[in-house]
């Protein structure tokens, strides 16, 4: 969610729970993330800056690098550690995506589980995103899925707020004299937008004007809001994204759609956070309670490209929607037939004022609205604070609130320094100096460094363009040098070529804080780093070739199941059917990417799913008979680069009895929320031969063998160095 995106900050997404805590509480206009989604919430977690706790990218992106393993150190204790032992019940529901994913199996290990992160409770789901109307969940340490279904009215959000009511209900039935903390991390406005018609529709024709029209009004009600000063101005545009007035009638009426969407899903979210807040207030505890409501762990996604995309997975492949095919089917759109993200254009103007978008150093993707209430603590209301802060200056915020102090040790480990500063002293004194004076800012190779109202800023990459990039040396980036104390706000005006000597002194510092926190050596990889063969990651298989799985084997996530990216495999299942038996054998993924063994009315299939767009089904041509049989696909990777084309053969008991040719492979990941199961296929379905639910094996499976070759070569070593250490 960017800057620009809620009410509360001048955005045009209503989002009435966010206004009624602004109005009960502070607005902080000068409030920082990292520009990604797992090191915003570790640095959340922990008081320390991301790579200084492993976490330089997303847990599906980590290397053996120090800053990038993913593996939170035992020297920086949780804020849920903290409190939960100085008797704070503690619970946390919705997103996590912190553990390794080598851990997220049944076989953990758990300790960077929630549960064992310093939560007594944990209801969500461990990734990046997930599917709002088929979600798969867990509770605890176990795999569990919603009893209802979108037709029975289900929507995640809905679920998780539910579930965080019910769970400081009892807490303060039981056990009312302990304090409480609980994160609510919800999957919404991440993609896939994922909202009910009637969200969406509200804003028919609202944004037909366009993204630069929107950005000019928002910019007006900011000024108007005191969110901005008066003499902020807009920052130029990004580079590459075609203007309002460039897109053809069809392509607008489609980017206005996306836009609809999206603000249809961020309100939907917020009146679900209004509900946890009215039953706080029901349950008399809302005036004790601090509430930090952050409206983004990163900066408004450009991920979609230019166009936006019904398949989320197309773009992150390197590979643009058609804008036909989605104005074909736009009334779809947000129900569980699309997995969407809206336009880069958006993403701009929903950062308003500020450039770009995630991933980069720049404010539009570090810089986003945070919301603090504190009935009892906080004697101002409806304030806006712009002392300049950032994510990990929230655990000491509340340790300095609940008066709780930062251990030496925990669990017998001393403890690293906490690099947050807590913003309590700005509580009650709109005019305190600020307290935090520098700030190192890098993700994916893009880099940026604040201090003392100065910012030097180089962007390295383009959001939306993930893989397949040209190389690009580090010391060819140009860096661009902004002075906010002469009033430039929003980075608007780059005086690079006028401070010559105040951008070597910038650029120097970012250096010496890259040195200090594990940021070095960068890695400007993105999508291809999500394949734990090119990552160099822990395969948690530890190379074994030939992996077999029983009947009840399932929820298993991309890297725990079998990796049968790039290169031949093949599958033998060991069956017992009966007469016209149907239901899926073993599959992974789902409607957006992944594949699928199964029969119908005893026939054998397999489905290659392509991000959605490519469907390749090989069918056995006649039903198998009652009895035991070995069916067997052999899947034959061609060979070169990742993604390329395989022959698939199907077998009945050593005789083919289907082929087919898939023209294009999954290279790096076929899902973030979707599992790999035996007997079933969970969440959407690969292909809609089967429904999304009741499609279970109705035969008896004995034994599904995989047997897998070496992974192709992954390119040349061009392709491979393209991690560079920078040196002062």
């Amino acid at each position: 969610m960017g800057f620009g995106a809620s009410s509360p900050y001048g955005g045009p997404c209503e989002m009435p729970t966010a206004q009624r805590l602004a109005d009960e509480g502070l607005r902080y206009s000068r409030f920082h993330v990292t520009s990604l989604c797992s090191p915003t919430r570790q640095a959340l977690m922990t008081g320390r800056n991301h790579h200084s706790v492993g976490m330089g990218v997303t847990s599906e992106m980590s290397t053996p690098e120090p800053g990038y393993h993913g593996y939170r150190p035992a020297s920086a204790a949780t804020i849920a550690q903290i409190l939960s032992g100085n008797g704070y019940c503690t619970a946390a529901i919705g997103k996590w995506h912190q553990t390794p994913p080598v851990e997220v199996s049944p076989s953990g290990p758990f300790p960077r589980w929630p549960m064992g992160e310093g939560f007594d409770y944990f209801y969500g789901f461990m990734g990046a995103e997930m599917n709002h109307w088929y979600p798969q969940l867990y509770q605890g340490r176990y795999a569990i899925e919603p009893d209802k279904l979108p037709e029975d009215g289900y929507h995640l959000s809905e679920d998780l707020v539910e579930k965080a009511i019910s769970w400081i209900e009892n807490q303060q039935a039981i056990t009312p004299d302990r304090p409480f903390f609980t994160y609510v991390a919800l999957g919404a406005t991440h993609a896939p937008f994922h909202v009910a018609a009637e969200w969406r529709d509200k804003y028919a024709g609202r944004f037909d004007a366009g993204w630069d029209a929107q950005r000019e009004a928002t910019l007006a009600r900011q000024k108007e809001l005191g969110i901005v000063p008066g003499s902020a101005e807009l920052s130029p545009w990004a580079e590459g994204v075609p203007h309002w007035d460039e897109l053809d009638e069809t392509e607008q009426r489609v980017a206005a759609k996306f836009m609809e969407t999206y603000a249809g899903f961020a309100e939907h979210a917020d009146v679900q956070v209004g509900r946890l807040v009215d039953a706080l207030e029901e349950m008399g505890v809302l005036d004790d309670t601090l509430i930090f409501y952050l409206l983004g762990d990163n900066g408004a996604s450009g991920e979609g490209g230019p166009r936006g995309t019904f398949r989320e997975h197309l773009v992150g492949h390197g590979i643009q929607d058609q804008t036909a095919d989605m104005a074909a089917r736009l009334e779809t759109l947000g129900d569980p037939t699309t997995y969407a993200i809206y336009p880069v254009g958006w993403a701009l103007a929903m950062n308003t004022p500020y450039p770009w978008t995630k991933q980069l150093a720049h404010l539009g993707g570090t810089r986003d609205g945070m919301i603090v209430r504190w009935g009892n603590g906080i004697e101002a209301r409806g304030e806006i604070r712009h002392q300049w802060h950032h994510v990990i200056d929230v655990l000491p915020t509340i340790l300095e609130a609940a008066g709780v102090p930062h251990p030496e040790t925990y669990g017998g480990v001393p403890q690293q320094p906490i690099e947050g500063t807590s913003l309590r002293y700005s509580f009650d004194d709109p005019q305190a100096q600020d307290r935090r004076t520098t700030q190192y800012f890098e993700m994916i190779g893009n880099r940026g460094i604040y201090c003392d109202g100065w910012t030097a800023v180089t962007r390295h990459g383009i959001p939306w363009e993930m893989v397949d990039t040209p190389d690009r040396p580090f010391e060819d980036d140009v860096w661009e040098l902004y002075d906010h104390t002469s009033g430039d706000w929003s980075q608007a005006r780059d005086v690079a070529a006028e401070h010559p000597e105040k951008l070597r002194e910038l650029k120097a510092l970012f250096l010496q804080e890259a040195e200090r926190f594990n940021v070095l050596p960068l890695d400007d990889r993105v999508t291809e780093r999500e394949n734990p063969d090119v990552a160099g990651r822990l395969d948690l298989h530890l190379g074994r070739r030939s992996l077999s799985f029983g009947p009840r084997v399932g929820r298993l996530t991309e890297e725990a199941a079998p990796n049968v990216k790039n290169r031949s495999h093949v599958i033998t299942a060991d069956l017992e059917l009966v007469t016209g038996t149907n239901g899926v054998v073993v599959a992974q993924g789902g409607r957006f990417g992944g594949w699928s063994l199964y029969l119908v009315n005893g026939v054998p299939h397999y489905a290659y799913n392509f991000a959605g767009r490519d469907l390749t089904v090989v069918r056995g041509g006649k039903p198998m008979p009652p009895g035991r049989h070995d069916l067997v696909v052999r899947f034959d990777y061609d060979g070169g680069p990742p993604g390329s084309g395989a022959s698939v053969t199907l077998e009945v008991d050593g005789a083919s009895v289907g082929s087919g040719r898939v023209p294009v492979t999954t290279a790096y990941y076929f899902s973030f929320d979707e599992t790999f199961n035996v007997g079933v296929d969970r969440g959407t379905p690969v292909v809609d031969d089967y429904l999304p639910v009741r499609n279970a094996f109705e035969g008896l499976i004995h034994r599904v063998r995989f047997d897998l070759d070496d992974v192709a070569d992954p390119g040349t070593d061009e392709e491979r160095d393209r991690v560079v250490m920078v040196h002062q």
